[in-house]
């Protein structure tokens, strides 16, 4: 499960980076610059995700 956690958070993550993106070139960059900050929080998410993955494949 976790991975696909991992996986499913890999694609917002993608999507979060190209709307950032699109905000920027529309001038929008305070907007932009939280999106990125969304991104760079499921980022960390996705880091504690496989931290718990290794801790939970280091008990079998």
């Amino acid at each position: 499960m976790i991975e696909h956690w991992i996986e499913h958070n890999e694609s917002h993550i993608q999507s979060f980076k190209e709307w950032a993106q699109k905000a920027k070139k529309d001038g929008f960059l305070e907007a932009a610059e939280d999106i990125l900050e969304a991104a760079s929080k499921v980022e960390e998410a996705n880091d504690y995700l496989n931290k718990a993955k290794e801790g939970l494949f280091h008990l079998h």
